[in-house]
């Protein structure tokens, strides 16, 4: 639950930070308060979602990350006729912001694996040495 809630959080500033730097390229001046509300529910649904999918097992990486891609924009798709976001962004954009969501999503699990890896081999590592002290 706690990774689910960092998740959504994550998620949700990055896209709000992609999405405001799309604006102040294109000149847009401000965007509103039930924009960023209705960003943080379609994040909530998308994590929600992306969680659940992962409940099913998929043979191969690639198609792992196919099927939650496109859950992804179908979503952001569906809810952006929902919200009439293309009237300010167009569709392409919210594919964009998708896959550079994902990717740094992506890169910050490996990061957080490849820490706890570490922190497990180390705790490893001193039990080892703890082992061979006591048995000297």
């Amino acid at each position: 639950m706690k990774n689910l809630v960092i998740n959504i959080i994550f998620c949700t500033g990055i896209a709000l930070v992609i999405l405001a730097l799309f604006f102040l390229f294109f000149g847009e001046e401000q965007m509103l308060v039930s924009t960023i509300f209705q960003i943080f529910g379609v994040n909530i649904i998308i994590n929600v979602g992306v969680l659940l999918l992962h409940k099913i097992e998929v043979r191969y990486l690639i198609f792992e990350y196919l099927i939650d891609i496109s859950y992804i924009i179908t979503i952001l798709v569906l809810f952006g006729y929902i919200f009439d976001w293309y009237s300010v962004t167009p569709v392409w954009v919210l594919v964009v912001i998708a896959v550079v969501v994902y990717i740094f999503v992506i890169i910050a699990s490996i990061v957080n694996v490849r820490r706890k890896t570490n922190e497990i081999n180390e705790l490893l590592k001193k039990r080892k040495e703890k082992m061979e002290n006591n048995a000297a």
